[in-house]
């Protein structure tokens, strides 16, 4: 039987983990033990989230009052593109890749935006929510229940504060153990399983099931146990991040939404916090010398760079050959990395969390009959992250360094989005595009994108659209009535400081 499980690594991996597992196997006698090394940091500059990380904190039990005011929690509802397209050819431009669904007004109004081919930004054609991002409100009132929105919303944190918020509630909510230890070896059986984890001091801990959150090392499932790992790197051409941490003024407003600037040969997020903004300047080492990147970085950010004190982290991109070996599963860093763009590692993080717990093995032969289904979905999703990364790059037509130039070769796209490139610039795409019950982004996700940097279907093959000018109408009265109902970003969170929110 299953009875002690470890998870090595803290975190927000590991720390997810824990809670993912502690929730869902409450009663179950199974001992959950998350071992954090002393000595090794956290990466710590993971700040963004997608909305379905309300739905985990929910299953949790957590209380979002308590998470916004204990992480410097800021809603976040969209991502905003900026100069990703040709300034040559767009001038300063701009599309927001929001939280909505963009056919909450019905799919008629996208029908009506591709027929008319107007310059008009598709985000804003569609959705109520495109408006109160540009205007800095939030997306809920203080009346809304918690985890419920007005508007579609995740959030921006600081990483360290929500590992240490995930900790205090795993321990005290679903006595998960926390222990202190740097694990240097591991003990296998004759069949390849681990049986104990062995630490700087020689000390042997007896686990029946090990989950690997050491981070890009992989230090158990990649290092010991041999999981191979696939580069990625000749997709993905970034490879290198700095960070800064900003400080921001109490009466600065707050964009309720990540900022990717993208520039000769990557992007920058901003992420604004309650006190502070997390800045990463996302290079190609091949393209981009570090001083070029520190010299770009400090012309963002003008004098506030020259009191920081830059962080530069070199960015591993690809993945395991599989995430799940014998007893042992990788969550984390330790499964992959895409690059920060559309926060995809803590989504993926949560999501191979999710998947483990809700189908835990109990014993040791009931791994044979979950392994080969989780590896698949895992690594479905993986390979579709990774094209859905790629597509930002590859279908921009800028073409003012090799970077971007390069971004757009045939050699570097999987033949999957090959195809559906090829598909979606005869026909929009629709909703059987995305038939698997594992695609992390969706149709909505992709519209978003597509259209926002104007790859667009070919006008013999678009609909017929007529009567739209009452869903127009209707989504006009519903974002008038939105500016005047919402407060504004940082007067929400102020008040939620004050009052809490109301529970469901």
């Amino acid at each position: 039987m299953i009875k002690k499980i470890a998870i090595v690594g803290g975190g927000t991996a590991g720390w997810l983990a824990a809670n993912h597992l502690g929730q869902s196997l409450q009663g179950s006698n199974i001992e959950i033990t998350l071992i954090e090394s002393p000595t090794i940091p956290t990466i710590g500059v993971g700040e963004g989230t997608v909305p379905s990380m309300r739905n985990s904190l929910q299953k949790f039990g957590i209380s979002e009052s308590d998470f916004i005011n204990e992480c410097d929690v800021t809603f976040k509802q969209s991502i905003k593109f900026v100069n990703w397209l040709d300034k040559t050819k767009h001038g300063s431009n701009f599309y927001h890749h929001l939280f909505d669904h963009p056919h909450i007004f019905g799919e008629q109004l996208t029908d009506a935006w591709l027929a008319a081919n107007e310059s008009s930004d598709y985000a804003s054609f569609v959705s109520k929510q495109h408006l109160c991002c540009e205007k800095n409100l939030a997306p809920k009132t203080i009346t809304t229940p918690e985890f419920m929105g007005v508007n579609g919303y995740a959030y921006h944190f600081d990483a360290k504060k929500f590992a240490a918020f995930l900790s205090r509630h795993a321990e005290q909510s679903f006595s998960v153990k926390h222990h202190f230890a740097d694990i240097k070896d591991v003990v296998v059986d004759d069949a390849g399983y681990i049986t104990h984890l062995v630490d700087e001091h020689d000390v042997a801990m007896a686990f029946d099931f090990v989950i690997d959150c050491t981070g890009f090392s992989a230090a158990i499932l990649g290092n010991k146990l041999g999981v191979e790992f696939l580069d990625k790197s000749d997709c993905l051409l970034t490879d290198t991040a700095i960070t800064l941490q900003v400080p921001t003024s109490p009466d600065d407003e707050i964009p309720p939404y990540t900022i990717a600037t993208a520039h000769q040969a990557g992007w920058i997020w901003d992420i604004a916090l309650t006190q502070r903004r997390g800045v990463g300047f996302v290079y190609s080492s091949k393209y981009m010398t570090e001083q070029q990147a520190l010299d770009k970085l400090h012309t963002y950010l003008g004098e506030k760079f020259n009191h920081l004190t830059p962080r530069k982290i070199p960015m591993k991109v690809g993945r395991r050959e599989k995430m799940w070996h014998k007893n042992c599963v990788a969550i984390g860093l330790s499964q992959g990395f895409v690059e920060p763009l559309e926060a995809t590692a803590i989504l993926i993080a949560d999501f191979s969390a999710n998947l483990l717990a809700k189908r835990f093995p109990r014993c040791k032969a009931d791994i044979a009959l979950v392994i080969d289904d989780y590896n698949r979905h895992v690594n479905y999703v993986w390979e579709q992250t990774f094209d859905f990364i790629k597509m930002h790059y590859c279908i921009s037509d800028r073409t003012d360094s090799e970077f971007w130039i390069d971004n757009r070769k045939d050699e570097q796209l999987s033949p999957q989005l090959k195809n559906n490139l090829a598909r979606w610039q005869r026909f929009a795409p629709n909703r059987e595009d995305f038939a698997s019950k594992f695609d992390l982004f969706d149709l909505e996700n992709y519209l978003y994108v597509l259209f926002g940097m104007r790859y667009l279907p070919a006008s013999d093959t678009l609909n017929t659209v007529r009567g739209f000018e009452q869903l127009t109408s209707l989504k006009q009265q519903r974002v008038n009535q939105l500016l005047g109902e919402l407060p504004t970003h940082r007067a929400l969170l102020e008040k939620i400081k004050k009052f809490g929110m109301q529970k469901q």
